[in-house]
C-alpha cells in the first residue's frame, strides 16, 4: 500500500508568498513573481503527495495545481454550486443587455 506525503514546510511558505503576491497592492517584481509559481508548480506536481490542506487553504496554490492537472481533471477542485451560480448571474447580465439594446417596437397607428 502507498501512503501519500504531506506537504513540505518549503511548499506552504510558497503558497502563503504567492498569496502575498497576488493580493499586494504595490507593483510585484515580475522575476519573483515568476519563480515563486515556477517553484511552487514543481512541488505540486508531485503526485505522492496529498495536497488538499494546502489546496484548502490557498486558492493561489489550488489554481496552480488545476492549471497543472486540466488535461485530466479538469477544474476539479473548483465549486460546483459557486462555478452554476456564477454563469447565471453571467447570463442574467447578458440577457439584460440584449433587452436594453433592442430596438423598441412602434407603439400606435
Amino acid at each position: 500500500m502507498k501512503t501519500l506525503q504531506t506537504p513540505t514546510q518549503t511548499t506552504a511558505v510558497l503558497a502563503q508568498l504567492l498569496e502575498r503576491l497576488d493580493a499586494s497592492r504595490v507593483s510585484v517584481d515580475a522575476h519573483q513573481y515568476r519563480t515563486v509559481v515556477e517553484r511552487l508548480s514543481q512541488d505540486l506536481s508531485n503526485a505522492e503527495v496529498d495536497w488538499s490542506t494546502l489546496l484548502a487553504q490557498s486558492p493561489a496554490a489550488t489554481q496552480i495545481y488545476e492549471n497543472l492537472h486540466y488535461a485530466e481533471a479538469g477544474l476539479c477542485r473548483s465549486p460546483l454550486e459557486l462555478a452554476a451560480a456564477t454563469e447565471l448571474t453571467a447570463r442574467e447580465a447578458i440577457e439584460r443587455a440584449r433587452r436594453r439594446s433592442e430596438p423598441e417596437a412602434p407603439t400606435g397607428a
